[in-house]
């Protein structure tokens, strides 16, 4: 049935999220496995450290040998080995008795303290140690980072360069990951060619193939990228092809809010068309269909249209599929100018934040793309206000929110 009722963007978003499936899982080695997600919680199969540690170079030493001495008064030790990171002292250590180590070798057995090499003197075996230490001073204790059988990574995160050290660091060199969503994209127009210098007749640049493949990837997916023009007959047989080869599938135009537009008459015949049209500028015409029992979301063909469209609804999707969890983060600023609005339509307005002041643009149209360079924002006015006066306190967006 052709749906022409416009659904609010939030009521929209439950209705995409509850199409989503849970995200297959796969076991990686940790080499690879930078800016994955990881698909289970990490409890650590060491202490770490494993033992007590020099925290930097000096003298391992029984810290009550150093009581009451300094500069002036220095304690004398006799130095009765050296450890360097990577070894272990057979010594037991002695009252009136020091080791030198370096940064990270293992405490020697019956010391308690490491003195820094700054406030020492050495010749031959004999130490002066100018300096009070107390117990456990310049010790990493083992465990001090964390404990075998402590959770130390909750599923879902992102592994990034500390996420990595720490998943090592707890022994492992294999991990379970959420595979990355494959994406089948159609970017549909008979006009539109890739890049050139020189445009011949109604030929337009298709800047809609940069702008979704690059949005996919950074959502952490790997888009697969397609060209179609305005053929009912070539579409079935893409989304076909597509449908069976990838996990979900992107379109951009095609979707106007009236009968006869390809992609959306397709998705209709093909399968189930849960909604098109949703009451948000810029963006109103969005589609989304479950086809063949994957989701299928039809953006507008106008490049501001469909990043925002994709900035709503399509980034958190992909996100879910593959088990992350974040949500886009917003603050609150104060409106340098009124903005108009009309009720019952939510607007994302292109702005610049300024310290605790957001500068809405003036631009308004939805293929304007310089308009998202010039921005760093969306402001954000919800379908129970009619617009914003100047100096109000209203809601953005900032794009750098949506980093994954």
């Amino acid at each position: 049935m052709f749906l022409s009722k416009l659904i609010p963007p939030e009521h929209a978003k439950k209705i995409i999220f509850n199409h989503l499936k849970t995200p297959p899982k796969e076991v990686i080695s940790l080499k690879n496995a930078y800016r994955r997600v990881i698909a289970q919680d990490v409890t650590s199969n060491l202490d770490s450290p494993p033992f007590n540690r020099a925290a930097m170079d000096g003298y391992a030493v029984k810290a009550e040998d150093t009581f009451g001495h300094s500069d002036k008064n220095p304690a004398q030790l006799k130095i009765m080995d050296k450890i360097s990171a990577g070894e272990k002292s057979k010594v037991l250590l002695k009252t009136g008795e020091a080791i030198k180590i370096a940064t990270g070798a293992p405490l020697p057995s019956g010391a308690n303290a490491v003195v820094m090499e700054e406030f020492t003197y050495s010749e031959g075996k004999h130490l002066d140690v100018e300096a009070s230490v107390v117990p456990w001073e310049n010790v990493s204790p083992v465990g001090e980072d964390f404990h075998k059988g402590d959770l130390i990574l909750k599923k879902g995160k992102i592994l990034n360069p500390a996420e990595l050290g720490l998943v090592a660091s707890s022994g492992y060199d294999r991990v379970c990951v959420f595979k990355k969503p494959r994406i089948g994209v159609i970017i549909t127009g008979s006009e539109l060619v890739m890049p050139k210098k020189m445009l011949d007749g109604a030929e337009v640049i298709n800047s809609n193939y940069f702008t979704i493949k690059s949005m996919i990837e950074s959502c952490l997916a790997v888009p697969y990228m397609f060209h179609a023009i305005d053929d009912t007959s070539l579409m079935k047989d893409m989304f076909t092809k597509l449908l069976n080869d990838y996990d979900a599938v992107i379109t951009t135009g095609g979707t106007a809010i009236s009968k006869g537009d390809v992609v959306v008459d397709v998705a209709n015949e093909m399968g189930d068309l849960l909604m098109h049209g949703v009451s948000l500028r810029p963006g109103k015409p969005f589609a989304f269909a479950k086809i063949h029992d994957k989701p299928v979301f039809m953006l507008s063909g106008f490049p501001v249209a469909a990043m925002v469209q994709f900035d709503v609804f399509v980034r958190e999707s992909l996100h879910k599929m593959q088990g992350l969890q974040m949500k886009p983060l917003t603050i609150q600023k104060t409106a340098s100018r009124q903005i108009a609005s009309t009720l019952g339509r939510t607007d994302y307005i292109r702005a610049v934040i300024e310290g605790d002041v957001v500068r809405p643009l003036k631009i308004k149209g939805s293929g304007i793309i310089k308009s998202m360079v010039e921005s760093d924002s969306y402001i954000i006015i919800p379908e129970n206000k009619e617009g914003i006066v100047e100096g109000e306190t209203c809601l953005v967006l900032p794009y750098q929110s949506f980093k994954a």
